[in-house]
Parts: structure tokens; sequence; C-alpha cells
């Protein structure tokens, strides 16, 4: 009699075909394909339709190619999980590396419909084992967004340990169909052939102009033959990473890391000054567990499991959410009231950047802890404090019960990292769910601009120290990205991903709005939101928060109810202040699907 592990693994040759040849190449997607989705990069916004289908359905927040590059991965029998990978894959290649890498971080969390189970995956970054001293990596005086475009002190000591490439070979290991060269093929394709460079990513290189010309191997992968700059329209060919991308896809991920890619990334940033070694590498590791879960009413919200920054900050913003009444208030887009709550919600986040003695002095005898902070009861007496004056952020025009400017000034020179990052969710026609988001976690190819055959070497480090610091040597940095699938009695309907500066005050805005409000998935992703807010430190004594939305979006009545100061941006001003967010809604009971990009991003979301 057969084991059923072994009918399971002659079932699944079958299902995807013995001996069978993929090739999830662009030139297999048809006539006028390539073209037609790369040109959707420079389409005009707000634009992100509905896509709608029966069996599956990928969607991204950026690069529209991309995500028919996973669509294609699903319509050759590919599961969410290898549409997911593909479409990562993808993106970095079409993004040059800048605010993705194949040397960068990747998390997800995944439905596995034939056992119900639910895993999260962390690929995220490991600090380098021979820093001893993270405090005195180098970066920005400052640590903002425009700061961290200017040249600095050159030192790769910035450098942190990516598990991309592990996380992706991982997840096609356990939960993949397709062969794992085969999630390549588009990358490949793109880097061997090029792509017209668009307005957008063509303004990164003349941002960048001064630093990508430092290396030599950086100038001939992102400057022009005869030295000149690359343009919008322009031509971008990617011979190196083509030829690396090959490497892995036929040797796998130890190419990377104990091959010779490994040898030649260890010998670029030790030339700079960084402490990385071969061991570094080696020795990563990819950490499966259990998410995170937490039940409101017939929903509950599972999200990436510990070591994690991000689902905290988002379990607790959603539980302070129902105790301060917003569901009860209303929506925030008709009520003042609600619109002042969900600030004074979103901005709570920033307890996962005090330090134990400053959360001692803000909440005296209140147990912080992350486990604690996942907790209703503590978002109760959270809640109670906070309507008591002990609410970290600092309002323009509005005198505080409690002094924090000490506090509140230790809080803007931790969180204003940048959040340069792209997400894919996914289903496929067995009703499997994947949602991942992945980063390089710097300001596009960073300070030091490194490319290693190809691929780039980010700063991620430059300001991350005390989190270095904290965690020590050799060990994981806890993640900011907040990525989860919604369920509604017990079944799995929505995976969904976030990113940008403002992907926490997006995420649980759009989950409010689905399981507080009961929107659609389609009214929840266009539904009106604060973005992420502005910090006035012209007076350092006296930093001042003002709440940022879009121009139009709340009425006038409303926002003078609220009592906050507001400031409304025209869409062209969203750059750096947005959040967000993507999702795919599987009804549980007819299995119709619908998928949604957000309206001011250049992914697209497609459905069979």
């Amino acid at each position: 009699m057969f084991h059923k592990s072994i009918i399971i693994f002659f079932l699944t040759l079958l299902s995807i075909g013995v001996g069978q040849d993929f090739d999830l190449s662009p030139l297999s997607w048809g006539e006028g394909e390539i073209e037609k989705y790369l040109k959707m990069d420079t389409r005009n916004f707000p634009d992100n339709p509905v896509a709608n289908g029966k069996n599956g359905a990928v969607t991204t927040t950026f690069h529209s190619a991309a995500s028919r590059a996973g669509l294609e991965a699903l319509n050759q029998g590919g599961t969410s999980v290898d549409a997911a990978m593909t479409a990562a894959l993808t993106q970095i290649t079409l993004n040059a590396g800048s605010v993705v890498s194949f040397f960068g971080v990747i998390t997800m969390v995944h439905y596995d419909a034939a056992t119900g189970e639910m895993v999260s995956m962390d690929a995220a970054w490991n600090t380098v084992q021979d820093e001893l001293d993270p405090m005195s990596i180098p970066g920005p005086k400052t640590v903002d967004v425009d700061a961290m475009w200017n040249p600095r002190e050159v030192s790769s000591r910035t450098a942190l340990v990516g598990g991309f490439m592990r996380g992706v070979e991982a997840a096609n290991e356990r939960y993949g169909k397709l062969p794992f060269k085969s999630l390549f093929d588009p990358a490949i394709y793109f880097a061997e052939n090029g792509f017209e460079l668009s307005p957008a990513t063509a303004d990164f290189f003349k941002r960048r102009d001064l630093q990508i010309r430092r290396r030599q191997e950086t100038r001939e992968t992102l400057v022009k033959p005869d030295g000149s700059g690359y343009e919008a329209g322009d031509l971008f060919v990617q011979s190196k990473l083509a030829s690396t991308l090959k490497n892995i896809a036929e040797k796998g991920a130890d190419y990377m890391y104990i091959g010779p890619w490994a040898e030649h990334a260890v010998a670029s940033i030790q030339f700079d000054g960084g402490k990385m070694t071969m061991k570094d590498l080696a020795d990563y590791r990819v950490i499966w567990n259990q998410p995170i879960r937490a039940k409101y009413g017939d929903y509950e919200v599972a999200v990436l499991g510990p070591p994690t920054q991000g689902s905290i900050n988002l379990v607790e913003a959603l539980n302070l959410a129902y105790v301060a009444g917003i569901p009860e208030t209303g929506h925030w887009s008709t009520s003042g009231k609600s619109l002042r709550l969900i600030s004074d919600v979103t901005s709570n986040m920033y307890i996962s950047y005090l330090t134990d003695d400053l959360i001692k002095i803000v909440y005296p005898g209140l147990d912080l802890s992350n486990e604690s902070r996942l907790k209703k009861e503590t978002a109760v007496e959270l809640w109670g404090r906070m309507e008591k004056g002990a609410i970290l952020i600092s309002y323009a025009g509005e005198k505080r019960k409690l002094s924090l400017r000490q506090i509140f000034q230790f809080l803007i020179s931790k969180i204003k990292g940048p959040k340069h990052s792209d997400t894919v969710v996914a289903i496929d026609q067995w009703g499997n769910m994947t949602t991942v988001t992945h980063t390089i976690n710097c300001i596009v190819w960073g300070n030091e601009a490194i490319m290693v055959d190809g691929v780039s070497i980010g700063d991620a480090a430059s300001f991350q120290q005390a989190a270095i610091k904290s965690v020590g040597p050799g060990n994981r940095l806890p993640s900011p990205i907040e990525v989860g699938i919604i369920s509604k009695n017990s079944k799995p309907i929505i995976p969904f991903a976030s990113m940008s500066m403002g992907l926490h005050q997006q995420t649980v805005q759009s989950i409010l709005n689905i399981i507080a409000f009961e929107m659609s998935i389609e009214e929840a992703v266009n539904a009106p939101s604060i973005l992420y807010p502005a910090t006035d430190m012209s007076n350092p004594e006296s930093p001042k928060t003002t709440v940022r939305v879009m121009e139009g979006d709340f009425p006038e009545n409303v926002i003078k109810e609220s009592g906050l100061p507001i400031s409304q941006h025209p869409s062209k001003d969203r750059r750096y202040m947005q959040g967000l967010w993507i999702g795919i809604f599987k009804d549980p009971k007819t299995g119709l699907i619908q998928a949604v990009s957000p309206p001011y991003a250049t992914g697209v979301a497609h459905a069979y």
C-alpha cells in the first residue's frame, strides 16, 4: 500500500506535468503583451481597475509587467507562491535594483488550502556578526528622506545580510509547483533584453548620479557606456544581472550565499570598510513560524509572526481603534471625532521606537512588552492613558497636557528612515493565498551604491544603529512590514500587503474599512485616508505634527470638527507620505475573486 506522502508526490507530478518544460518568459505572453504592460508604468493616476475572476488572481503595487509575470505563473499551473515570487523577482529587475534588491529582504504570510494551515516566513535582515560597535556605523546627520539622498561618508558597514533569495527558494521548495529556475524567466528576459526607463525610474538615476559613478562596476551598470546618465525612454540593459540570475536559477540560492556571488559581495563590502564575512552569508537561515492572530467579531487578522515590529504595531492599533470606539463613532471621512481618533490610534506605532526608560516615563507601571501590546486588555489601559494626554505626537497649534518634548524629539530622530519596498498578493486555482512584501530598505541603491555582478547592496544599517545594537551581532532584525490574511467566520477571504512611508496608517485604515465598516475590497482601497504625518522641527524645543490628507478627500466640516491641523495635498505630492495597500478578496460562498491595486501606483490587478 502506498504511503500517503508518496501518493501526494505522484499526484503533484501529474498536476504539473512530468518532464514538462515551463517558459514564463514574456515572449510566451502573446503578441503586444510586453509593450502593453511596460507602458502601463507611465499611465495617469488615479487608475486601479478591479480585476474579477473565478480561478486565481495576482496584484502588485508597482510594475504592471511584474503582475503579468505572476499571472503567467498561475496560467502555467503555478501556485500562489510561484506567482508571488515570479512577480517579486521581476519587480527587482524592472526597478534596476534601486528600491528592491536580490540581496534585500522578503516576508510572507501564506494560507495552504489543502491543510487549512497558515504560516509566516521571515527572510528579513541579519546583523553582521563582527559588527560589535553598531552605534558608530556612519549615517546621515538627519534621518529623513531628503537628507538620505545627500552624499556622506562612505562605509560598507551600512550593509546588512539580506535574505531575499533564500526566502524565494524556501517558499518555492515548500509551496511551489513550478521549477525554481522557471520563476526567473521574466526577470532574466528584462535584464537581458532591457526595457525603456519610465520617468519615475529615470529620476532615480539623476538624483543618485554622483554616488553611482563612485565605483567601477556600478558605473558600468548604471551609467551609459559614453559616460552620460540614463534618461526616461532610454533602453536599460543589465547584462551582468542576467548572468547572475541564470546562475542562481540553475544552481540555487547557494550561488549567492556560499558560492561565487557571495565571495564577490564580501570582497566588495570589505573594500569599503564593511565587516561582513562569508560566514555571515553561509549562516543565514529563513525563519518559519506561526502568524500572530487577532479576532474582531466574525473577523480574524493573521499577520507576520515573530520577530516582528510591524505586526505588533498593527494589532495594537486595531485593538486601540475598537477600544476608542471608532466603529461606533463612524468613518473618519464622515466624522471629525473619528478623524482625530484614527490619527491618535495610528500614531502609537511610535512606542516601538522608545527605549524602556522612555516608556517608563510616558506610561509608568504599564507593561508594554511585545507580548503585552498584543493584548486587548493592554489596549484598554493604554487608551485610558492616551485620553489623559499621553499621546506620542504633539499637534501643531495645541498645548499638551503632558510634556513629551524630549521624548518626541527622540522619536523624530528614529522614525524617519526610508520605507522603499514592493508588494505582491496572489491566489491560485486551488485556493492557496500568498502575500509578500520585499524591500532594499534604503533610499535607491544607498549612499555607497554598490553593485556586485549586477545585484545592488543597500545601506539599510545607516539609520538602524539602535535596533542593530538591541538585537546583537549575527541576529535577526524585527521587521516593520505589515502583511497578512483576513478571515471571516474562520474562512480566509483577503490576503493583503502594504508598503511605503505611510504603510502603517494605510494598513490600519484599510483593514478597519473591511472589518469595522463592511466595505468591499474596492471601496476599502479607494476610501479617504490620512497619510504619513508631517513634523515641523524648525523649533527643536517644540516639534509639531500636522495630519496630511489628499486634497478633496475630506469634507471641510469634518476637518473643522476634528480640530486637527490638517494639510491637503494634490496627488502629485504623494511621493513619500503615502501608504500603499493591496489585496484580493475571495468570496467564501461563490468562490468569485476581486483583486485591487492602489490608485496611485503602477501595479495592476489580474484575475482569471
